[in-house]
Protein backbone atom coordinates (compact mmCIF):
# COMPACT_ATOMS: atom_id res chain seq x y z
CA UNK A 1 0.00 0.00 0.00
CA UNK A 2 1.35 3.43 -0.97
CA UNK A 3 0.27 6.58 0.87
CA UNK A 4 -1.53 9.52 -0.74
CA UNK A 5 1.55 11.74 -0.49
CA UNK A 6 3.76 9.41 -2.51
CA UNK A 7 4.93 10.75 -5.88
CA UNK A 8 7.17 8.42 -7.88
CA UNK A 9 8.02 11.22 -10.33
CA UNK A 10 9.95 13.21 -7.69
CA UNK A 11 13.63 12.57 -6.89
CA UNK A 12 14.22 10.18 -3.98
CA UNK A 13 16.41 11.64 -1.22
CA UNK A 14 18.91 9.17 0.22
CA UNK A 15 21.70 9.15 2.77
CA UNK A 16 21.53 10.63 6.26
CA UNK A 17 22.47 8.95 9.52
CA UNK A 18 22.21 5.18 9.83
CA UNK A 19 19.12 4.09 11.75
CA UNK A 20 20.15 1.20 14.03
CA UNK A 21 17.32 -0.73 15.67
CA UNK A 22 18.76 -2.74 18.54
CA UNK A 23 16.96 -6.02 19.27
CA UNK A 24 13.61 -4.90 17.79
CA UNK A 25 10.72 -7.08 18.91
CA UNK A 26 7.89 -6.55 16.40
CA UNK A 27 8.05 -6.82 12.62
CA UNK A 28 5.33 -4.19 12.22
CA UNK A 29 7.47 -1.68 14.14
CA UNK A 30 10.38 -2.30 11.79
CA UNK A 31 8.04 -1.59 8.88
CA UNK A 32 6.80 1.64 10.45
CA UNK A 33 10.39 2.74 11.08
CA UNK A 34 11.14 2.18 7.39
CA UNK A 35 8.19 4.37 6.49
CA UNK A 36 9.41 7.13 8.83
CA UNK A 37 12.89 6.88 7.28
CA UNK A 38 11.54 7.17 3.75
CA UNK A 39 9.54 10.27 4.74
CA UNK A 40 12.77 12.13 5.45
CA UNK A 41 15.28 10.66 3.04
CA UNK A 42 17.08 8.22 5.36
CA UNK A 43 18.22 5.09 3.54
CA UNK A 44 20.51 3.03 5.79
CA UNK A 45 18.51 0.68 8.03
CA UNK A 46 20.49 -1.63 10.32
CA UNK A 47 19.02 -4.30 12.60
CA UNK A 48 20.83 -5.78 15.59
CA UNK A 49 19.64 -9.27 16.58
CA UNK A 50 15.90 -8.92 15.77
CA UNK A 51 13.97 -11.05 18.23
CA UNK A 52 12.41 -13.24 15.55
CA UNK A 53 15.13 -12.96 12.93
CA UNK A 54 15.19 -11.13 9.62
CA UNK A 55 13.95 -11.18 6.95
CA UNK A 56 10.57 -12.18 8.27
CA UNK A 57 8.39 -14.74 6.54
CA UNK A 58 4.68 -15.42 6.32
CA UNK A 59 2.25 -13.19 8.20
CA UNK A 60 4.99 -11.27 10.01
CA UNK A 61 6.64 -10.35 6.73
CA UNK A 62 3.29 -9.25 5.33
CA UNK A 63 2.68 -7.08 8.40
CA UNK A 64 6.10 -5.41 8.16
CA UNK A 65 5.71 -4.67 4.45
CA UNK A 66 2.18 -3.31 4.92
CA UNK A 67 3.37 -1.03 7.73
CA UNK A 68 6.19 0.28 5.51
CA UNK A 69 3.53 1.75 3.17
CA UNK A 70 5.69 1.63 0.05
CA UNK A 71 9.13 1.92 1.72
CA UNK A 72 9.82 -1.77 1.07
CA UNK A 73 13.17 -0.95 -0.55
CA UNK A 74 14.48 -0.09 2.92
CA UNK A 75 13.27 -3.40 4.35
CA UNK A 76 14.80 -5.36 1.49
CA UNK A 77 18.14 -3.57 1.84
CA UNK A 78 18.28 -3.69 5.65
CA UNK A 79 21.49 -5.13 7.06
CA UNK A 80 21.49 -7.47 10.06
CA UNK A 81 24.24 -7.55 12.71
CA UNK A 82 24.83 -9.79 15.69
CA UNK A 83 25.99 -7.03 18.02
CA UNK A 84 25.84 -3.26 18.44
CA UNK A 85 29.62 -3.10 18.16
CA UNK A 86 29.44 -4.70 14.71
CA UNK A 87 26.62 -2.38 13.63
CA UNK A 88 28.53 0.81 14.49
CA UNK A 89 32.01 -0.33 13.46
CA UNK A 90 32.20 1.85 10.33
CA UNK A 91 30.64 4.98 11.86
CA UNK A 92 32.50 8.08 13.02
CA UNK A 93 29.86 9.24 15.49
CA UNK A 94 26.96 7.48 17.21
CA UNK A 95 23.96 8.93 19.03
CA UNK A 96 22.17 6.80 21.66
CA UNK A 97 18.49 7.59 22.21
CA UNK A 98 17.13 7.31 25.74
CA UNK A 99 14.37 8.86 27.84
CA UNK A 100 16.27 8.35 31.13
CA UNK A 101 19.43 9.74 32.64
CA UNK A 102 21.89 6.83 32.72
CA UNK A 103 24.69 8.23 34.88
CA UNK A 104 27.19 8.13 32.04
CA UNK A 105 29.38 11.15 31.39
CA UNK A 106 28.21 11.93 27.89
CA UNK A 107 26.96 15.03 26.17
CA UNK A 108 23.15 15.18 25.98
CA UNK A 109 21.32 16.89 23.09
CA UNK A 110 17.77 17.23 21.82
CA UNK A 111 16.95 16.16 18.22
CA UNK A 112 16.97 19.68 16.73
CA UNK A 113 20.54 20.35 17.88
CA UNK A 114 21.80 16.80 17.39
CA UNK A 115 20.52 16.46 13.84
CA UNK A 116 21.80 19.89 12.82
CA UNK A 117 25.25 18.74 13.95
CA UNK A 118 24.85 15.43 12.12
CA UNK A 119 23.69 17.07 8.89
CA UNK A 120 26.78 19.30 8.84
CA UNK A 121 29.09 16.38 9.65
CA UNK A 122 27.61 14.13 6.95
CA UNK A 123 28.00 16.91 4.41
CA UNK A 124 31.68 17.07 5.44
CA UNK A 125 32.05 13.34 4.75
CA UNK A 126 31.54 11.74 8.17
CA UNK A 127 29.26 8.76 8.85
CA UNK A 128 26.80 9.12 11.72
CA UNK A 129 24.31 6.70 13.23
CA UNK A 130 21.49 6.68 15.80
CA UNK A 131 20.83 3.78 18.18
CA UNK A 132 17.24 2.94 19.12
CA UNK A 133 16.57 0.33 21.79
CA UNK A 134 14.00 -2.47 22.09
CA UNK A 135 10.38 -1.37 22.35
CA UNK A 136 9.86 -2.57 25.94
CA UNK A 137 13.13 -1.68 27.67
CA UNK A 138 15.11 0.72 25.49
CA UNK A 139 18.88 0.59 25.18
CA UNK A 140 20.85 -0.96 28.01
CA UNK A 141 23.87 0.74 29.58
CA UNK A 142 26.36 -1.33 27.58
CA UNK A 143 24.71 -0.18 24.35
CA UNK A 144 24.88 3.46 25.43
CA UNK A 145 28.54 3.03 26.40
CA UNK A 146 29.31 2.47 22.71
CA UNK A 147 27.83 5.84 21.72
CA UNK A 148 29.50 9.23 21.36
CA UNK A 149 26.64 11.24 22.87
CA UNK A 150 23.09 10.88 24.14
CA UNK A 151 20.01 12.07 22.25
CA UNK A 152 16.82 12.58 24.26
CA UNK A 153 13.40 14.01 23.51
CA UNK A 154 11.77 16.90 25.39
CA UNK A 155 8.45 15.24 26.25
CA UNK A 156 5.94 15.14 29.07
CA UNK A 157 8.04 13.99 32.06
CA UNK A 158 5.09 11.99 33.38
CA UNK A 159 4.80 10.07 30.09
CA UNK A 160 8.10 9.95 28.26
CA UNK A 161 7.66 6.66 26.39
CA UNK A 162 7.74 7.03 22.61
CA UNK A 163 6.78 4.46 20.03
CA UNK A 164 9.89 3.23 18.20
CA UNK A 165 8.76 4.63 14.84
CA UNK A 166 7.81 7.95 16.47
CA UNK A 167 11.36 8.34 17.77
CA UNK A 168 12.80 7.57 14.33
CA UNK A 169 10.35 10.03 12.76
CA UNK A 170 11.34 12.89 15.08
CA UNK A 171 15.03 12.37 14.35
CA UNK A 172 14.39 12.07 10.62
CA UNK A 173 12.33 15.25 10.57
CA UNK A 174 14.98 17.28 12.37
CA UNK A 175 17.72 15.88 10.12
CA UNK A 176 15.79 16.65 6.93
CA UNK A 177 14.93 20.15 8.15
CA UNK A 178 18.59 20.84 8.93
CA UNK A 179 19.67 19.42 5.58
CA UNK A 180 17.09 21.20 3.42
CA UNK A 181 16.83 24.44 5.37
CA UNK A 182 13.31 23.92 6.74
CA UNK A 183 11.56 25.63 3.80
CA UNK A 184 7.95 24.74 3.06
CA UNK A 185 7.79 21.99 0.40
CA UNK A 186 5.23 23.89 -1.65
CA UNK A 187 3.71 27.34 -1.97
CA UNK A 188 0.02 28.08 -2.38
CA UNK A 189 0.91 30.78 -4.91
CA UNK A 190 -0.71 34.15 -5.50
CA UNK A 191 -3.72 33.78 -7.78
CA UNK A 192 -4.35 37.53 -7.98
CA UNK A 193 -1.84 40.38 -7.63
CA UNK A 194 -2.04 42.68 -4.60
CA UNK A 195 -4.48 45.55 -4.93
CA UNK A 196 -2.99 48.98 -5.58
CA UNK A 197 -3.74 51.72 -3.07
CA UNK A 198 -5.77 53.61 -5.67
CA UNK A 199 -8.01 50.57 -6.03
CA UNK A 200 -8.51 50.11 -2.28
CA UNK A 201 -9.11 53.83 -1.70
CA UNK A 202 -11.77 53.85 -4.40
CA UNK A 203 -13.35 50.82 -2.72
CA UNK A 204 -13.29 52.61 0.67
CA UNK A 205 -15.00 55.67 -0.80
CA UNK A 206 -17.71 53.48 -2.30
CA UNK A 207 -18.31 51.54 0.93
CA UNK A 208 -18.24 54.62 3.12
CA UNK A 209 -20.67 56.37 0.79
CA UNK A 210 -23.16 53.50 1.08
CA UNK A 211 -22.71 53.35 4.86
CA UNK A 212 -23.21 57.09 5.04
CA UNK A 213 -26.48 56.74 3.14
CA UNK A 214 -27.57 54.09 5.67
CA UNK A 215 -26.74 56.33 8.65
CA UNK A 216 -23.85 54.23 9.90
CA UNK A 217 -21.46 57.03 10.84
CA UNK A 218 -23.19 58.31 13.96
CA UNK A 219 -22.56 60.36 15.94
CA UNK A 220 -20.89 62.58 13.37
CA UNK A 221 -18.04 63.40 15.75
CA UNK A 222 -16.87 59.75 15.63
CA UNK A 223 -16.93 59.51 11.85
CA UNK A 224 -13.15 60.03 11.34
CA UNK A 225 -12.27 57.38 13.93
CA UNK A 226 -14.78 54.89 12.51
CA UNK A 227 -13.41 55.42 9.00
CA UNK A 228 -9.82 54.89 10.12
CA UNK A 229 -10.72 51.75 12.03
CA UNK A 230 -12.57 50.30 9.04
CA UNK A 231 -9.76 51.16 6.61
CA UNK A 232 -7.14 49.67 8.93
CA UNK A 233 -9.19 46.49 9.17
CA UNK A 234 -9.12 46.06 5.38
CA UNK A 235 -5.46 47.07 5.12
CA UNK A 236 -4.50 44.31 7.57
CA UNK A 237 -6.03 41.79 5.17
CA UNK A 238 -3.54 42.72 2.41
CA UNK A 239 -6.35 42.61 -0.14
CA UNK A 240 -5.70 41.32 -3.64
CA UNK A 241 -7.32 42.85 -6.71
CA UNK A 242 -9.74 39.94 -6.86
CA UNK A 243 -10.59 40.44 -3.16
CA UNK A 244 -11.55 44.07 -3.84
CA UNK A 245 -13.65 43.17 -6.88
CA UNK A 246 -15.45 40.42 -4.97
CA UNK A 247 -16.19 42.60 -1.91
CA UNK A 248 -17.29 45.46 -4.14
CA UNK A 249 -19.68 43.24 -6.08
CA UNK A 250 -21.08 41.70 -2.89
CA UNK A 251 -21.84 45.10 -1.38
CA UNK A 252 -23.50 46.29 -4.60
CA UNK A 253 -25.86 43.32 -4.46
CA UNK A 254 -26.62 43.91 -0.76
CA UNK A 255 -27.46 47.53 -1.46
CA UNK A 256 -29.27 47.18 -4.78
CA UNK A 257 -30.81 43.75 -4.32
CA UNK A 258 -31.02 41.00 -6.94
CA UNK A 259 -30.46 41.84 -10.58
CA UNK A 260 -33.67 42.30 -12.54
CA UNK A 261 -32.24 40.27 -15.39
CA UNK A 262 -29.63 37.70 -14.37
CA UNK A 263 -26.42 38.10 -16.31
CA UNK A 264 -24.54 35.12 -17.55
CA UNK A 265 -21.36 34.57 -19.44
CA UNK A 266 -22.70 31.47 -21.09
CA UNK A 267 -22.85 31.72 -24.82
CA UNK A 268 -26.40 31.76 -26.12
CA UNK A 269 -26.75 29.49 -29.08
CA UNK A 270 -28.51 31.02 -32.05
CA UNK A 271 -31.32 28.90 -33.55
CA UNK A 272 -30.38 27.32 -36.81
CA UNK A 273 -31.92 28.94 -39.92
CA UNK A 274 -34.61 26.84 -41.55
CA UNK A 275 -33.31 25.04 -44.61
CA UNK A 276 -34.67 26.39 -47.91
CA UNK A 277 -36.82 23.90 -49.87
CA UNK A 278 -35.09 22.43 -52.87
CA UNK A 279 -36.37 23.36 -56.36
CA UNK A 280 -38.34 20.55 -58.00
CA UNK A 281 -36.29 18.53 -60.43
CA UNK A 282 -37.29 18.40 -64.13
CA UNK A 283 -38.82 15.06 -65.13
CA UNK A 284 -36.37 12.75 -66.76
CA UNK A 285 -36.81 12.27 -70.52
CA UNK A 286 -37.57 8.68 -71.47
CA UNK A 287 -36.10 7.58 -74.81
CA UNK A 288 -38.67 6.23 -77.33
CA UNK A 289 -38.26 2.57 -78.22
CA UNK A 290 -36.66 1.81 -81.55
CA UNK A 291 -39.18 0.98 -84.31
CA UNK A 292 -38.71 -2.25 -86.22
CA UNK A 293 -37.89 -2.07 -89.99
Amino acid sequence: MVGAGTDRTKPLFEGGPSIILVRPQLAVNIGMCARAMANFGLSDLRLVSPREGWPRTGARRKGAYAAAAGAVHLLENARVFESVADAVADLNFVWATTARERGQTKRVEVPSDAMAETAAAIQAGEKHGILFGPERTGLDNDDIALSSAVLTFPVNPAYGSLNLAQAVLLCGYEYFKARQGGASPFDAGERSPPAQRAMTLSFFEFVEGKLDDAGFFRPASKRPVMQRNMRNMFHRMNLTQQDVRTLWGAIVRLVEGPRAVPQTRKRIRQPKAAAEPEAPKAPETVAAPDEGV
